[in-house]
């Protein structure tokens, strides 16, 4: 199962191991079920703190098995075979299991521990998904550190009978004690806070009474990473507000055009994003959401969702773009019914099905190219009366024998009653309303500015984007902005971090300025 490389890599893991572990199985006689006899046995082959034994009746999914401390039972069950992304997921299982110290906050193991009740979870996801790890991880170390947490990870691949009978269709999918708890990543801090109900008021009153900022940071993806950094190496008190740190790059698989870096992933860019700015001692106020930016005397008040103000003297706004959506009846009564927007995570979850992709810019022809390997066939619907993509994707996407490519079509209406069963779209040149049947539609139709709530602040493009002037400036004195939310043009990484880096220099002129008049 392993190859030898990566059992010299587990294998020098192992030895961090502080106490013994065991795993229990429960296994059949099915070919999935050798499969899992055999990485069970080739890691325990591993370490001597490691040991197996099998327990037909400790659960009704087989293949499965349970990673806990040896005379400590601990509720961390893996349903399927955790290769893929979810690798990870298994060696830090092993690592915390036997006692090896999580990299979390203080705080947050103290919650943690201090949650009351018992929590049984389960986590549908696909191999395929990059979002997925985060979650499964997210709550296996909850059940190391309280013991009235359990956890499941289920391959919904391999359990396909539950993910039908659930009508799972999206991952990571999150049920608390049988009930949906919630679809898509979350990290452990959003999930303690949805189980903490408190949570939010003791939040808010901490980040109300802290001191004003030099420089404050609206968002956490790569322009507001660079911003932090930059104003912090000055010296200036520095914070960063966001809902999510990484922004949109959580949700972005491969990455190849970082210059310098041959191919990263989303996630792995964002937590070295997260890891760099926490160097420089930047207050990072995570799970923050922004609703109002408002000029006082002598700097700027930002106030939050949750009812805290925060205060600065000067503000970079770096709050990124989200998924644009169709804005057709259906899409939202069907979002996680068959209506999705990350091929990667959710295209396993209809495998052997039919499919459409909304989109003929790179990012919907590279969709339907990942999916037509997985799906039975893709229908590619594109607005304009050409596809947009670069000539090597589109060359690539034509030579596919699964795949239809729709040109001049509006999509008018998501058709459905449990979940997607179609959508009906208009041709643009004879105005003729035709309907496809399918079962699942991906769209990938570009990606609209956070600033909703900046309308009647500072100046917005009818995009909604926020101008910008060559130094980053927005229309408010003291106020400067980065990113995709802005008015600069070509929304790539590399450009966001050069923006927010620039937006936070001319804060720091900023700041010089005016206290030197």
């Amino acid at each position: 199962m392993l190859d030898a490389n990566l059992k010299t890599q587990l294998q020098g893991y192992l030895t961090r191991l502080q106490q013994p572990i065991e795993l229990v199985a429960a296994l059949d006689d099915g070919a999935k079920s050798a499969e899992v006899r055999e990485l069970l046995d080739e890691i325990v082959a591993l370490s001597d703190k490691i040991t197996l034994r099998e327990d037909p009746t400790g659960s009704a999914r087989k293949p499965s098995f349970v990673v806990q401390r040896v005379g400590q039972p601990m509720g961390i069950r893996f349903a399927g075979i955790p290769l893929g992304h979810e690798f990870t997921s298994l060696v830090l299982a092993l690592l915390q299991a036997g006692g090896h110290p999580p990299k979390v906050d203080a705080d947050v193991i103290e919650q943690i521990k201090a949650l009351p009740g018992k929590y049984a979870f389960e986590v549908f996801i696909s191999l395929s998904c990059h979002n997925c790890p985060d979650v499964v991880q997210a709550l296996n170390l909850m059940a190391v550190l309280n013991p009235n947490v359990s956890t499941t990870m289920i391959d919904g691949a391999l359990f396909q009978n539950e993910v039908e009978d659930r009508q799972i269709m999206g991952v990571p999918a999150v049920y608390l004690n049988g009930e949906l708890f919630g679809q898509g990543r979350m990290t452990i801090e959003e999930i303690i806070a949805k189980l903490d109900t408190g949570a939010a008021a003791r939040d808010a009153e901490k980040i109300s009474a802290k001191e004003a900022f030099d420089v404050l940071v609206v968002g956490g993806g790569p322009a507001g990473s660079a911003a932090a950094i930059y104003a912090a190496r000055k010296g200036i008190r520095t914070g960063v507000l966001a809902e999510r740190f990484g922004g949109q790059v959580m949700d972005t698989l491969g990455i190849e055009n970082f210059i310098s870096v041959k191919a990263t992933e989303g996630p792995k860019l964002a937590m070295a994003l997260e890891e760099h700015v926490k160097e420089y001692g930047v207050d990072i106020m995570n799970l923050q959401r922004a609703s109002a930016l408002v000029p006082v005397d002598g700097g700027i008040e930002v106030k939050l969702e949750n009812g805290a103000v925060v205060k600065s003297k000067t503000v970079v706004l770096a709050t990124g773009a989200r998924w644009r959506n169709m804005n057709v009846p259906g899409e939202a009564e069907f979002r996680t019914k068959g209506v999705a927007y990350c091929p990667h995570c959710d295209g396993p979850l209809f495998r052997g099905k039919r499919v459409a992709v909304i989109g003929g810019g790179n990012s919907g022809v590279e969709a339907a190219i990942d999916l037509a390997g997985i799906v039975a066939h893709v229908t590619l619907l594109e607005f304009d009366s050409q596809l947009r993509a670069d000539a090597v994707l589109q060359k690539k996407l034509r030579s596919l024998p699964n795949v239809d490519i729709i040109v001049s079509a509006q999509t008018t209406e998501v058709t459905g009653t449990d979940k997607v069963n179609g959508l009906k779209y208009k041709d643009r040149v004879s105005g003729e309303e035709k309907r496809i049947e399918l079962e699942g539609i991906f769209v990938q139709i570009g990606l609209v500015p956070n600033t909703d709530w900046l309308k009647g602040t500072v100046n917005l493009s009818p995009r909604g984007e926020i101008e910008v002037d060559a130094k980053g400036q927005t229309s408010l004195p003291g106020v400067f902005a980065a990113g995709d939310c802005t008015t600069v043009p070509y929304k790539q990484i590399i450009i966001a971090m050069g923006e927010g880096s620039k937006a936070s220099l001319s804060a720091f002129d900023h700041l010089i300025r005016t206290s030197a008049a």
